[in-house]
């Protein structure tokens, strides 16, 4: 038989190896969809997936056929140039009545689609603001950019623990034109609601040492403010120290924190906690110390996951971090910082899994 049509008799063969194309994806997607089917009767996947698997099945199918009745509707036609020969080709009617019968239920089937591309996309952005948020919140409570204050050279490092959320927290802000006032403190547990007091007390803080000049006022004010909120777990250690300048002084208050360690006249002396944890006592009392302030002092203060880096059942504690301290008091503060920070990982027998913040603040 003489092929009267070799244009049509290529597309037809074209045809024939799209509709062998589909074939192959479709018989992949029928076993793919009734391992899914097997999958939902034992339980393991929704009815949503299943659906999904044979609507993409479905539609192969309907592809392969389609390029299957042109590839013989094409082949018949390019025999000869008889009229009849030409009627093949409307075998191609088969799948396009197929799309028109199906055709409201594919279009459904789409929008499904549409809708769970939709659902995986705000799925994504929740789960990309979930692992933002905690180095955000962070950024908030032990920001890494502190402001240049004249007069004062500052270090600081903070190392999240292996919660996902912070309760460590830092400050340091002018109260005046001669006065700077830092704070350092710990909220006792992990996670969102420690690391929400921790925003708390922060930015309470601010306002009430702006209220009192004094130190101690300020942490006795906050912890009524935090007492009365009836959430007595809320355990927090906090260090507020207050340089003054003009009168060459510093005055700190400490609920209950690790003691800050001073550089001054030659000697390094700590500065013990004035009263109680916040909240362990709503009617607990504060007292401020002064003590002077030269230039070249140096002040230390961190949190309690510096000091508790374990070897065993030995701690780093505060002799080790006054020791060196006391080594090279003159050297640049953020290396400080990073010197103690390195000396407890060293010592510790397994990565720290508590936060620790530290900041080291020199008058210049």
């Amino acid at each position: 038989m003489v092929i009267a049509h070799p244009v049509l008799a290529g597309i037809a063969l074209l045809c024939a190896a799209a509709a062998i194309v589909w074939g192959r994806s479709t018989s992949r997607l029928q076993r793919a969809s009734r391992r899914i089917e097997a999958r939902l009767q034992e339980g393991g996947v929704g009815a949503q997936s299943a659906l999904l698997a044979r609507s993409a099945f479905r539609k192969e199918l309907h592809t392969t056929l389609l390029y299957a009745c042109f590839a013989v509707g094409l082949a018949v036609a390019s025999l000869s140039n008889e009229a009849w020969f030409d009627t093949a080709v409307l075998v191609v009617l088969i799948p396009i009545g197929i799309s028109l019968r199906y055709g409201p239920r594919f279009l459904a089937e789409a929008r499904l689609v549409e809708e769970r591309s939709f659902l995986e996309r705000r799925a994504e952005e929740v789960l990309e603001q979930q692992e933002a948020a905690p180095l955000r919140w962070a950024a908030r409570l032990a920001p890494e950019d502190l402001p240049v204050i004249e007069g004062f050279e500052v270090g600081r490092v903070y190392e999240p623990g292996a919660g996902a959320m912070a309760g460590d927290f830092y400050d340091l802000y002018p109260t005046g034109p001669s006065r700077l006032t830092a704070v350092m403190g710990d909220v006792a547990g992990h996670g969102i609601e420690p690391s929400i007091t921790a925003f708390q007390v922060k930015y309470l803080l601010r306002v009430f040492l702006r209220q009192y000049r004094d130190p101690a006022q300020a942490i006795e004010e906050l912890n009524v403010v935090l007492s009365a909120q009836g959430r007595p777990e809320d355990l927090v250690s906090l260090c507020s120290v207050v340089f003054d300048t003009a009168a060459g002084t510093l005055r700190f208050a400490s609920a209950g924190h690790p003691p800050a360690w001073l550089w001054h006249d030659g000697e390094v002396r700590p500065l013990r906690a004035t009263g109680p944890l916040l909240t362990l006592d709503p009617k607990g009392t504060y007292t401020s110390r002064e003590v002077e302030l030269e230039a070249g002092d140096l002040l230390l203060l961190y949190t309690d996951g510096l000091a508790e880096a374990r070897n065993g059942e030995a701690l780093f504690g505060e002799d080790r971090i006054a020791g060196i301290l006391r080594r090279d008091p003159g050297q640049d503060v953020s290396i400080l910082c990073k010197t103690l920070l390195e000396a407890a990982r060293d010592f510790a027998d397994a990565p720290l899994t508590d936060d620790v913040a530290i900041l080291a603040i020199r008058r210049t």
